[in-house]
Parts: structure tokens; sequence; C-alpha cells
């Protein structure tokens, strides 16, 4: 004769079997988020520095990250102003970047996640190729922080929240303060408070096409003089061989910044990218970046309507 188990008892199982299997997702989530931490909070190069305004006086904030650091965080910037959002904005994308990823396009996280904001295929944000592209990505995250109402008001890390809603909304508290420091250089605000020192060695791997195309991308097709129907430069667009000037005087920059931060947003955004570009040399408003040797005054003031960069010759 079958043996019969009392209803209380198969319950009871039945719950035990239920409370173990949401444990073990827990610990699986949990798992997948600590392994995306340890993976993106190790060690860099620390080859870039982001000094507040005050730096040089020793008792400023400093930031250290490593050249594809640089160029994500400048990206992600320039992507935001584009789109006519505010430096807090900028703030917003960028400490929930350090948080997800630490400013770095990674291929994995937790279940399906992906890229500098661990966006996931599954819930709309993108194709896996979509969201591996930091132009696209950082778009979608001001796409969807545009729609949250007063975002700009809003705590961080609610903002943050009502975007990409982790399960570990605190986490992205802890990196106001690098954000911050990030988005007023990065946007223009604080001049040659940016510096990167890439390797020599691979300087002048970019070539001046990749250049422009990177400017567009990051900042829109206006971005550049107009070329010809070959696609060659105009001359006022190139003053030598391997040099490009970038006209600063653009309907993009928005807000009470004007020309001269406009400036020193494309100044900032290449000195970001020069490890990836080859670009050896930036000039702005008197000052000009050197690969390996950082920010110099130069003795004769240069003009304020273009910034100029140089490939490694």
């Amino acid at each position: 004769m079958p043996r019969t188990v009392a209803p209380a008892r198969r319950h009871s199982a039945r719950s035990r079997r239920l409370r173990l299997t949401a444990a073990f997702a827990v610990l699986v989530a949990v798992a997948g988020y600590l392994t995306v931490q340890y993976v993106t909070g190790g060690t860099s190069s620390d080859q870039c520095t982001v000094e507040s305004a005050d730096g040089s006086a020793g008792d400023g904030r400093t930031y250290r990250m490593s050249s594809e650091q640089a160029a994500n965080a400048a990206t992600i910037s320039a992507v935001g102003t584009t789109r006519g959002m505010p430096e807090r904005a900028v703030t917003i994308a960028l400490a929930t970047a350090l948080q997800e990823s630490g400013l770095r396009n990674i291929e994995h996280g937790d279940r399906d996640s992906l890229g500098l904001f661990q966006q996931r295929p599954s819930q709309g944000w993108g194709t896996e190729k979509q969201i591996l592209d930091p132009v696209y990505s950082a778009g979608q995250f001001y796409e969807h922080l545009a729609e949250v109402p007063g975002y700009s008001r809003l705590p961080l890390t609610v903002a943050a929240q009502r975007v990409q809603r982790s399960g570990f909304p605190q986490a992205y508290a802890k990196h106001e303060p690098d954000a911050a420091l990030l988005a007023a250089a990065l946007t223009g605000r604080t001049p040659a408070s940016l510096n990167c020192e890439p390797p020599r060695s691979t300087a002048g791997t970019g070539g001046m096409t990749k250049v422009r195309a990177a400017l567009v991308r990051s900042f829109g097709k206006d971005v550049l003089p107009a070329t010809d129907g070959a696609g060659a430069e105009t001359p006022a667009a190139g003053a030598a061989a391997g040099a490009l000037s970038v006209p600063v005087d653009t309907p993009l920059r928005s807000g009470k910044g004007g020309t001269a931060q406009r400036g020193w947003e494309l100044a900032h955004w290449a000195v970001a990218q020069s490890e990836a570009l080859g670009i050896d040399e930036v000039a702005y408003a008197g000052k000009t970046w050197e690969s390996g040797s950082g920010w110099r005054t130069e003795r004769k003031e240069s003009g304020t309507t273009s910034i100029r960069i140089q490939l490694a010759r």
C-alpha cells in the first residue's frame, strides 16, 4: 500500500525547496556582482590624472585612472553634452559607470549584463554589439535619465537607480565625488585639469582619419569643418601634416560655459583619447599638452577659436 504523506509535510518540504532555490539565486547574483567589481576594480596603470581647480595648491582633489578609463569617461561626457545634457547629468552617468564597470567596457557581468553601464540585451537595452559601443550605451543611459522627472535635483543614487534598477542602489553614492571631479574637467569647466601620459610605444597608431571619425562619433558631424566631395579636409581644417584644427565656436555647446568651456572640453577629450588615437600634442588657449610632459604654458597666447591636435611625428 503506497505511503501517504501528510499535506502539511508536503507543504513544508515544498517551502523549504523554494527557500533554498531563492537563496541560491541570491548567492549567484551576489557572486556575479562581486566578480564584476573585482575585475573592474583591479589595478591599472593610472596613466591619467584629473585635478580639481585648486589641485596645484596641494589641497585639491585628485583622481587617477588608466588611459582606457579616461577615454571611456571622455566619451560618456561628450555624448551627454552633445545631447544638451547638463554637467549634473554627466556626473550621474560617470558615477553609474564607475560603479557598474569601473569605466571599462567589459564583455561580462551579472546574467547578460554588458558594457560600461552593464546594460542587458534581454531587458531591451539593445543588442550585445550595440551595448558594447560606448557611444551607444552612453546615449541609452542619457535617454532614460532624461525621462526621470527632476533628475538634476534628485540625490545621485535616486537618479541613477531610476535608470539602472540595480540590486545595490546605494553603491552609486561613493563614486559621486570622483564623478563630479571628472565631469568638471571633461565638460571643460576646469581648464588644463586632465593630464595623461600614454606610453611612447603606442604613439602614432591612430591616423588623422581615425581621429576625425572618433570626434564625429562622440560630438556629431558638426564638430568638424566641411569637407570636399572626396572627404578631404578643407585648408582650414588641417594646419600641417598630421595636424587637425578643430573649431570651438559651434552650435553644439549648450549652457553657460560658452566658447572657452567648449574648447577645453574638446582639448580634454583629445588628451583622454591620446593613447587610443596616437595623439602626441594638443594646444588651446595658450597651453599645450604634450605626450610625456603634460601641460605647459606657451610664451605667446594662442587663439581660443580652435584647438590643435597633432599626431606623433
